[in-house]
């Protein structure tokens, strides 16, 4: 065996498919390794307003964030803010969302564990109220 480096200019770069993100969202570096591994990636990068949908991991999700401020939300907890540096841990089988501030674009590397074959689980999308919450929570002085 070797060590495969992905170079940054051979990675494919795709959008957020619109039914899963709001505003614009872009994914490259998506990955998946081979068994008996079940992790699976990608750098996903959300300009300011954008977020995905409500969705869910069987095994959680970790969220490193390497530029930017963002958002993020359990269902039933309040929407907290994150910036470069930080690292989110989604819980396992938790409805949850994350995406950019209203003000900055984010950018973060998710990584997920696949089970049975599926690493998550798509809901409808975060509805303007919900994903502003946090402005009504903190409002600017």
């Amino acid at each position: 065996m070797m060590t495969e480096i992905m170079a940054r200019d051979a990675q494919q770069e795709v959008e957020g498919p619109a039914e899963y993100f709001t505003g614009r969202a872009t994914i490259r570096g998506q990955f998946a390794r081979e068994g008996p591994s079940r992790v699976t990636g990608a750098i996903v990068t959300f300009e300011p307003g954008a977020r995905t949908a409500w969705h869910s991991h069987p095994l959680g999700q970790t969220l490193v964030v390497i530029d930017g401020v963002g958002w993020t939300q359990v269902e039933g907890g309040p929407v907290l803010e994150f910036t470069a540096g930080d690292i989110v841990l989604c819980p396992q089988n938790t409805r949850h969302w994350h995406g950019a501030t209203t003000e900055s674009s984010m950018t973060h590397v998710a990584i997920q564990e696949a089970l049975d074959g599926k690493n998550v689980t798509w809901m409808e999308k975060v509805t303007d109220e919900e994903y502003l919450a946090r402005r009504s929570q903190h409002p600017d002085p």
